[in-house]
């Protein structure tokens, strides 16, 4: 495919090479030559159609293929920015917690201390004991 091309080129650049009038001076006739070249290969790409309908369906599937796959790595890296944010947001959530956890870790602590409890237990009418608690023996019959 890319043979027949390449001669189709190579034939219109002779016949352009032929048609071109000739000039005596030969410093003028060579960028003509690469212009000629240039212009009749941009001619022959965009208006006569570099790619065939044949070749055209043959691509095809390879350009559906190529589509899908492109698709499939946007919406990997839509989730993976979805989970990285999903991370964060966890992350801060965590970091709240174990403050509020701390915080009444510290207030409970403060709370359950033998000086807090007897002020809130004097309300009730409760007293602290003085002397140590006795032991019942129960005899066994």
């Amino acid at each position: 495919m890319s043979n027949r091309f390449k001669e189709k080129i190579e034939e219109e650049l002779a016949e352009e090479e032929d048609q071109l009038p000739e000039e005596p001076n030969a410093e003028e006739k060579e960028p003509k030559k690469k212009e000629g070249s240039v212009s009749a290969f941009f001619r022959k790409l965009f208006v006569e159609g570099a790619v065939s309908k044949e070749a055209a369906t043959d691509m095809l599937p390879y350009l559906i293929f190529l589509c899908v796959l492109g698709m499939v790595y946007i919406a990997n890296s839509h989730m993976a920015v979805k989970r990285i944010r999903d991370i964060d947001r966890l992350s801060k959530e965590v970091k709240e917690l174990s403050w509020e956890y701390k915080s009444l870790k510290a207030d409970l602590m403060f709370k359950s201390k033998m000086t807090e409890v007897a002020k809130k237990v004097d309300t009730l009418g409760l007293e602290e004991l003085i002397e140590p608690p006795k032991k019942i023996i129960v005899p066994v019959k």
